[in-house]
């Protein structure tokens, strides 16, 4: 019995080291002044490694299986890679060069490619890993084309354009039959872009879990768009007093919204529903970056000005404390190992 007992007592610690050093989920978060990415334990909240990651690092993103993140090199257009990150073995892999392409900002991951906003190109694009080559890129003809979003199934990708003061919504088109010669049509089809005004400094952005609403933060106007999906129009404005509006982010549920303000550090709440503001929190002297921690407990802000990452509770919407990444903070992104 005793061995047993000793038995089970050494799978246990030994279940309990393995998942200590192989976490399901970590946060990663950007240090633009030490041009780091930290590897976070959200458990602990202590950083277990850093990678470095180039000039002024401003987005992150993890691939789907949690094993390789990707960071933009911004310098509003100075720069044109994207630094790539080995989250298993923690350390700097070749960055990738796009080229023409200057300014990457905004990043995504779907469908195994990392999709990219390129400012200084007024376009975005995608890049595969398997082929290692960039194999799409669309000119959306706005100034400062800076945060994406691509749907799942790759029909539809939006992005603010800052300058233009407008959100760019690109469809897929069904291949059309050429009438000409009878030739057939590309395989792949084509785009159709609506371009909708906005607010000045239209920036932050997030599409609602359900799909069916898309939130605007204006960064200049301190206005929140709200636009109709399906219809591709704004419905309404929402005079938020987010005057230096950075980041907008649903809850996963749904329920609430998040935008960060880098003027005066706060972080405003408002309910997706009525629309109304829930809360105002000040959480430091500037607010950039936000994640929301997936199983909606949890949310992290960047505040850049403060060097920290505040943590706030979703339950409760109180800070329920810090934790440091590096200087001036702002990107931020879950990696799911898988």
């Amino acid at each position: 019995m005793k061995n047993v007992t000793f038995s089970l007592g050494v799978f246990f610690f030994l279940t309990s080291l393995l998942a200590a050093q192989n976490p399901k989920g970590t946060i990663l978060a950007l240090s633009k002044r030490d041009r780091t990415l930290a590897i976070v334990d959200p458990a602990t909240l202590k950083v277990i490694a850093k990678a470095p990651v180039g000039n002024d690092p401003h987005e992150v993103i993890a691939s789907t299986d949690g094993k390789i993140a990707y960071s933009s090199t911004y310098g509003f257009g100075a720069y044109n890679t994207l630094a790539v990150i080995d989250l298993v073995n923690h350390k700097a892999l070749p960055s990738i060069d796009l080229g023409a392409l200057r300014g990457p900002h905004g990043l995504t991951y779907v469908a195994g490619k990392v999709w990219f906003t390129a400012e200084g190109a007024k376009a975005f694009g995608s890049y595969d890993p398997a082929s290692g080559k960039v194999d799409f890129i669309f000119g959306t003809g706005q100034n400062r084309t800076h945060m994406i979003y691509v749907s799942e199934d790759q029909k539809r990708i939006i992005t603010t354009n800052v300058s233009s003061g407008t959100v760019s919504i690109i469809d897929a088109v069904p291949p059309r039959q050429i009438p000409s010669r009878g030739a057939a049509p590309p395989a792949h089809g084509d785009w159709e872009q609506t371009v909708i005004r906005v607010g000045n400094g239209s920036e932050g952005f997030d599409v609602s879990p359900d799909g069916k609403q898309i939130w605007v933060a204006n960064a200049q106007d301190g206005t929140i768009s709200i636009i109709d999906a399906a219809e591709k129009k704004v419905i309404d404005t929402l005079a938020a007093n987010a005057r230096g509006a950075n980041r907008l982010k649903f809850t996963p549920d749904g329920k609430l919204v998040f935008v960060s303000t880098l003027f005066n550090g706060d972080l405003i709440i408002l309910d997706a529903a009525t629309r109304k503001e829930v809360k105002r929190i000040k959480v430091g002297h500037g607010a950039a970056g936000i994640l929301m921690q997936p199983d909606g407990s949890r949310a992290f802000v960047a505040c850049t000005p403060d060097n920290y990452v505040a943590v706030i509770g979703l339950k409760s919407l109180e800070v329920m404390g810090h934790f440091e990444v590096g200087q001036e903070p702002d990107g931020l992104a879950w990696a799911t190992v898988r």
